[in-house]
C-alpha cells in the first residue's frame, strides 16, 4: 500500500522495494509533509471556512492516514498522523476531532472496517468535514458495563427493521444526524450472539431525544427513546447477528479516542496546570506543590511517550490493548490534574460557576466550554464514560496479563433466559 500510495503522491514513482523500512518510514513522513504544505498553501486555515478545508483535507488522504486511499486516507501507519498534527495545528486548521469527536473516533473507523463501499462513499467525508455529526447508542438503563445485556429490539420486516426501547448517556445526541445502534435480533440466541449493528437516521419519525442534566449544569448526554422506528437493511454494519463484533471496533477506538492522543508536549491540561501555577506569586509557589505539578508533568509526559508509541501499532480495525491502557491512564489522570487545579485556586475554585442549563454545540472541547472549576466536576465522569476504570482493569488483567477472569453465569444461556432487572 504504500508503495501505491508514493506513486500517486507528490514525490512520483519510487520503488519502495530499493528501501528500508526506516528509510520507507522516512519517505511516507516526506510525502505526508508535503501533501499538508500544499493543503495549507491552496486553503489557507485564516480564510478558508472550515468545511471546506477539512473536505480538502479528506480529499488528499490527510483525515485518517492509516485509511485506505479515496476514503480520507493514504494506507500508511498511524503514526503519521502526528506529523498531520504538528504540521496543522499550529497553522490555525480546523480539527476535526472538536467538531465530531464520537464519528471521528469510533464512527469513522467502524464505517470503514465493516462497511459497503457505498456506506464509506456516502458516511466518511461529510463526518470528517463536521457536515454530520454523529452519536453512539449502546447502552441502556438495564445494560451499561454488560453492553451484551442490551434490550432495545429490531424485528425485520422485509427489507426494513423496526426498532423499539430506549438508549441512555448518547452524547451529543442532540445535535446528531447519524447514530450507531446495536439491538437485539435475535432473543433467543446467547446475548453476544443475538446482536446486530445499524446505523439510524437520528431524525427518522419515532427517535426521541432528551436532555440529560449533568453536574456542571450542561446536558451534553441524552437519553433516545426508539418508537416503532424503521431502518433499511441497507444501513445495517456487519452481518445479522454480528453486532457484537462490529460494536468491539467502535468501543475499542472509542478508547483510543479517548485516551490515545498525543498532543504537543506541555500542552493540554498539564499545559493548563503550568497557567495557574505560574500565575501564582512566587512566595506562595511551596516546594510540596511544585513537587506535585512536577510529578503530574512527568505523568503526562509518560502518558504522551506511551500513546506515541503505540499508535505506529495500530491499524484499521480493532485495536489492541493500548485502547485500555490509555483510556485508563488518562481518566485516571485527568481527576488528579483537576484536582490540583482546584487545589491552586484554592476558596476560589468554589466560587463562580454557573450551573445553568446549556446545551453544547459541536466545535468545542472541554477546555474552551469549561473553567477549571467545572473541569474538576466534569473529569469525575471519565473515569465511567467509554467503559469504566474498573472494567479496562478488568479488560488488562484477563487479556494482557492473563488473570482468571471474573465468573460469568450467563455466557451459555440464551439471553431470553438471562434473570434481569
Amino acid at each position: 500500500m504504500a508503495q501505491s500510495c508514493l506513486t500517486t503522491g507528490v514525490h512520483g514513482t519510487i520503488s519502495a522495494m530499493s528501501l528500508s523500512a526506516s528509510e520507507l518510514s522516512d519517505v511516507d513522513e516526506a510525502t505526508v509533509l508535503e501533501l499538508c504544505d500544499r493543503l495549507l498553501t491552496e486553503h489557507p486555515p485564516t480564510s478558508t471556512p472550515a468545511g471546506v478545508f477539512l473536505g480538502a483535507q479528506f480529499d488528499l488522504g490527510l483525515a485518517w492516514v492509516h485509511f485506505p486511499v479515496g476514503h480520507g486516507g493514504l494506507g500508511l501507519s498511524p503514526k503519521h498522523q502526528v506529523a498531520i498534527g504538528s504540521r496543522l495545528g499550529p497553522a490555525g486548521a480546523p480539527e476535526p476531532f472538536s467538531r465530531n469527536p464520537i464519528g471521528w473516533g469510533m464512527g469513522a473507523p467502524t464505517v470503514v472496517t465493516h462497511g459497503s463501499e457505498a456506506q464509506k462513499a456516502r458516511y466518511l467525508r461529510p463526518l470528517f468535514t463536521g457536515e454530520e455529526i454523529w452519536c453512539q447508542m449502546f447502552s441502556e438503563p438495564g445494560a451499561g458495563s454488560d453492553v451484551a445485556g442490551l434490550s432495545t429490539m429490531a424485528v425485520r420486516d422485509g427489507d426494513e427493521w423496526i426498532v423499539n426501547g430506549q438508549k441512555v448517556w448518547t452524547s451529543l445526541g442532540h445535535l446528531a444526524r447519524w447514530g450507531m445502534l446495536v439491538a437485539r435480533t435475535d432473543p433467543n440466541a446467547l446475548k453476544h450472539k443475538g446482536l446486530s449493528y445499524f446505523v439510524v437516521d437520528m431524525h427518522a419519525p419515532g427517535v426521541d431525544v432528551r436532555p440529560l442534566r449533568q453536574l456542571t449544569g450542561e446536558a451534553e448526554f441524552n437519553e433516545v427513546f426508539f418508537t416503532d422506528v424503521r431502518i433499511p437493511d441497507a444501513e445495517r454494519l456487519g452481518d445479522v447477528g454480528q453486532g457484537w463484533h462490529v460494536a468491539l471496533t467502535t468501543l475499542m477506538n472509542e478508547r483510543v479516542s479517548l485516551g490515545g492522543g498525543v498532543p504537543p508536549r506541555g500542552s493540554g491540561m498539564i499545559g493548563r496546570a503550568l497557567e495557574l501555577w505560574l500565575a501564582v506569586p512566587a512566595e506562595d509557589r511551596d516546594a510540596i506543590r511544585r513537587d506535585r505539578l512536577t510529578r503530574l508533568w512527568i505523568e503526562a509526559e509518560t502518558i504522551r511517550l506511551t500513546n506515541m508509541r503505540s499508535s505506529g501499532a495500530r491499524t484499521v480495525g480493532v485495536p489492541g490493548p493500548e485502547g485500555s491502557v490509555g483510556k485508563l491512564a488518562t481518566a485516571e489522570f485527568n481527576k488528579r490534574i483537576t484536582e490540583f487545579f482546584c487545589e491552586i485556586l484554592g476558596p476560589a475554585s468554589m466560587v463562580g460557576v454557573d450551573y445553568s442549563f446549556r446545551r453544547p454545540t459541536e466545535g468545542q472541547g472541554m477546555l474552551e466550554r469549561f473553567n477549571d472549576r467545572k473541569l474538576f466536576l466534569r473529569m469525575r465522569a471519565q473515569s465511567i464514560e467509554g467503559g469504566t476504570s474498573e472494567v479496562m482493569r478488568n479488560i488488562l488483567g484477563e487479556r494482557v496479563l492473563g488473570l482468571p477472569g471474573d465468573v460469568r453465569v450467563d455466557r451459555d444461556r440464551p439471553w431470553s433466559e438471562v434473570p434481569r432487572n
